[in-house]
């Protein structure tokens, strides 16, 4: 094991790069090939153990050597070599996560910790590497009980709040403590894939946030910027508690100033280009709440997004994303979008391509707009999915021939998968149009029927379908609601 230390390697690598001959004895080369195969030990207890104490034995000398000379770094700076030396050396037990008990037993864990906290950054550094290879997805897979003991001895030992204070002082600037950062934010990401409760307890009991929104701030591209921002996206995702704590944090305001540097420009690279998506994937997640929807729109976020649909630059989708979480059950949000003129560039959209009254007035205008263009083209849309589901529902029909049954509700659900519930929403916007009472929007539905060999009969089906299929998720009432609207519309057919 002796061979595999970081200055061993350095020395071995020297050496071969200071001879200018390619020519190199191959008797030097199998001498050295033994020596290698020879200092192997297999990884099981006893390893274990004696790395362990090895590791322990060098911590305590260079405890007591830095008590003794605390003013005097050449009197210690050997016994951090050391130390360096023999961290490196435990990165070996990442090829046996078996082994991760017994190393929690050993009571090891705490005196690898505390060096997160050392006044040589380079070693707490060196504890980063370590606990990211340890923790690393591919060596956890399939040793779901081996992760679990690791992660769970780590977090009593207050694993999350070292490394935040540790990340806090990392550099930006410095080449060793940038690949520090990174580590630290993939160790982070490993606990949560092993305990997914860490995404909660790294944000209640550390500066995390706060962190990563100011690495978000930070105008120039990098590789931990991207990181910071697919970390905090990992961390919103799941949890309103988090997404309600970034809102208390200004960070809707954050990550709006984020996304809004690419208003009218493009990322230059895919990294840059992931860093976006993550940015908008977080900006979505904390629009779920409530009070950060209302944040969003006193941060003039409805317009951002107008602006950037405007300029169809790579974030387009992203923002018209965007606007569908903040807008959805927040009609503050729907009121704002339509007051700012938003109906013109969302109809852009939807037609793959200014008005007075009310919002209602000035929406159901748009459809009459060109000789009604926009209900041909959401009549397109709806016989397309109409295909689709039929389509599915024959197969279906022939898989049961062939004695393969399925009962309704998975029916249901693959109709679903093959487009009925856009068919259902495109049946609830002719629904709207049939109810507005305008004889030249109804007229034109009714040529567009009769043109396809359809019927208002067709649509109801769909209607009728989707309102006996309204679930109670948001609680009976509102149920009782939305069926009532979609029956509203059936009878109008």
């Amino acid at each position: 094991m002796d061979g595999d230390g970081g200055g061993g390697k350095r020395r071995r690598t020297d050496a071969f790069s200071s001879n200018g001959n390619d020519n190199i004895d191959a008797s030097l080369l199998e001498a050295l090939e033994k020596s290698s195969h020879s200092s192997i030990e297999v990884l099981d207890q006893r390893t274990l153990k004696k790395l362990v104490l090895s590791f322990e034995r060098r911590l305590k000398e260079n405890i007591e050597a830095r008590l003794k000379y605390p003013d005097q770094p050449e009197k210690f700076a050997e016994t951090e070599v050391d130390l360096h030396e023999e961290l490196d050396k435990l990165k070996v037990l990442a090829g046996g996560p078996d082994l991760y008990p017994d190393l929690v037993n050993l009571n090891t864990i705490p005196s690898i910790l505390g060096l997160l906290s050392h006044d040589n950054s380079d070693i707490a550094n060196d504890v980063v590497q370590l606990l990211q290879d340890l923790t690393d997805e591919d060596v956890l897979e399939d040793n779901d009980e081996p992760a679990r003991v690791l992660v769970d001895s780590l977090i009593e030992n207050n694993v999350l709040e070292l490394l935040v204070q540790n990340l806090q002082r990392l550099s930006d600037t410095d080449p060793d403590e940038m690949a520090a950062v990174y580590n630290t934010l993939a160790t982070i990401e490993n606990l949560i894939e092993v305990k997914p409760s860490v995404a909660e307890l790294v944000c209640e009991k550390t500066k995390l946030l706060r962190w990563l929104l100011g690495k978000i701030k930070v105008r120039e591209f990098d590789g931990n910027k991207q990181f910071a921002s697919e970390i905090l996206a990992i961390l919103l995702q799941n949890s309103t508690a988090n997404q309600k704590r970034l809102g208390q944090m200004n960070g809707v305001d954050v990550l709006l100033q984020a996304v809004s540097m690419y208003k009218s420009k493009d990322p230059k690279s895919s990294d840059e280009e992931e860093m976006l998506e993550n940015l908008f994937d977080g900006l979505c997640c904390l629009l779920m709440p409530l009070e950060n929807k209302e944040r969003f729109v006193k941060a003039e976020g409805v317009e951002l997004m107008i602006i950037i649909m405007k300029q169809k630059k790579s974030a387009y989708g992203s923002a018209i994303r965007a606007l569908d979480f903040a807008m959805t059950k927040y009609p503050p949000a729907c009121e704002r979008f339509v007051d700012v003129l938003g109906l013109k560039t969302a109809f852009a959209a939807f037609m793959g391509g200014i008005l007075r009254g009310s919002r209602r007035e000035r929406l159901l205008s748009k459809f009459v707009e060109n000789e009604c263009e926009k209900i041909d083209r959401l009549m397109e849309l709806y016989l397309r999915y109409s295909d689709r589901v039929k389509a599915e529902a024959e197969r279906m029909d022939n898989l049961e021939l062939d004695d393969l049954e399925m009962d309704e509700d998975e029916k249901y659900n693959r109709k679903l998968e093959s487009g009925l519930y856009t068919l259902q929403l495109i049946a609830v916007i002719l629904g709207h149009l049939w109810c507005s009472d305008h004889p030249q929007m109804r007229a034109r539905i009714e040529l567009l029927l009769k043109q396809q060999k359809l019927t208002k009969q067709d649509v109801k089906d769909i209607l009728q379908e989707y309102h006996d299929n309204i679930g109670d998720l948001d609680g009976p009432d509102e149920k009782e609601r939305a069926q009532g609207r979609i029956w509203k519309f059936i009878s109008a057919f």
